[in-house]
């Protein structure tokens, strides 16, 4: 049976949720939306949308500060990419189990001082997407940086959330960020004081919502975070599993060029060094597996699988499913 016929044949599927066909709105894009901004799968029983939060751009240095400069370029032509600045793709995850309804980061929100207009996205393109953010019951943030925290920051966000919202994050990571150390960080200006200030804010407006874990929680049936460190000390990956199927949403354990080149280091990158071999295990385990991939910076929708190429590896995009 193909996942266009479990769409339409699952009890999931026939309630008020995330999947494409009784979203409202559904095959309706606003005026000024040019490209889909979600696209929705199934993980055995368990309902997967991805929700662009648009686009943050940014020097091409970021994506490799310990390579060479001319084998960076190198790269950037071969992926016939521009050679100075790129547009990151910002991903995030909404996952329905059951009664519970989890988001996966939370997108970068507004901040008007760093001038990224074609970011922060996600609170309307969910309102798009049928999803009140009233029905989340859950949150898991892979860490706190702002471009995964900044969209539960917008304004009247906070007056939409239930209650009893519950925010899973490491309990490393919470801890990190109360003297955050940037020292092997490659940044562009403003960007530190921007991280800095953004999860002191969070965590301040949402501290009795957050629900700190050690190395793993289980959030809901069949989807359950694990911390990896690396890119932060209390980095973590969520996986999705039922009926034999899995899917890992990475976060930013992996990046785009971080197949071919597993050991570069990107500029966000807390501890570089950490993070590849974070990566490196992550894409062995994946390519092992077979399991689905997504993660934060992969281009839209960034549905696809791991396949091992030599001492490197090979993102295998999904075919869409229309």
């Amino acid at each position: 049976m193909s996942q266009a016929e479990m769409r339409k044949s699952s009890p999931i599927s026939q309630q008020a949720d995330i999947s494409p066909r009784s979203m409202p709105g559904a095959g309706k894009p606003a005026r000024d939306e040019l490209v889909p901004s979600r696209y929705a799968l199934r993980v055995g029983e368990i309902d997967v949308l991805v929700i662009s939060d648009g686009v943050l751009p940014l020097p091409t240095e970021m994506l490799a500060h310990n390579a060479e400069p001319a084998v960076r370029a190198a790269w950037l032509d071969d992926m016939f990419l521009p050679p100075d600045a790129l547009d990151w793709p910002l991903n995030a995850v909404v996952v329905r189990s059951g009664e519970q309804t989890i988001l996966l980061d939370a997108g970068l929100g507004l901040d008007p001082d760093l001038n990224l207009p074609r970011a922060g996205q996600l609170v309307r393109r969910l309102e798009a997407a049928g999803i009140d953010l009233a029905t989340v019951t859950d949150v898991v943030l892979t860490h706190l940086h702002m471009d995964h925290i900044g969209g539960l920051l917008v304004d009247g966000v906070r007056d939409r959330i239930r209650p009893d919202l519950r925010i899973h994050v490491a309990a490393a990571e919470v801890k990190f960020w109360e003297a955050p150390d940037f020292s092997h960080t490659a940044m562009p200006p403003g960007f530190p004081d921007a991280l800095r200030a953004t999860a002191k804010r969070f965590t301040n407006e949402y501290r009795s919502h957050l629900r700190p874990f050690g190395e793993e929680q289980e959030v809901a049936p069949g989807v359950a975070a694990r911390r990896t460190g690396g890119h932060t000390p209390g980095h973590s990956v969520v996986r999705v599993s039922s009926g034999g199927e899995g899917l890992t949403f990475a976060g930013d354990a992996v990046f785009a060029v971080g197949f071919d080149q597993p050991d570069w280091h990107n500029g966000f990158e807390h501890d570089p060094e950490e993070a590849a071999r974070v990566r490196i295990r992550l894409l062995r385990e994946l390519a092992a597996s077979g399991d689905l991939l997504i993660a934060t910076h992969l281009p839209f929708p960034s549905v696809g699988r791991v396949a091992v190429e030599g001492n490197a590896f090979r993102w295998v995009p999904v075919f869409w499913d229309y």
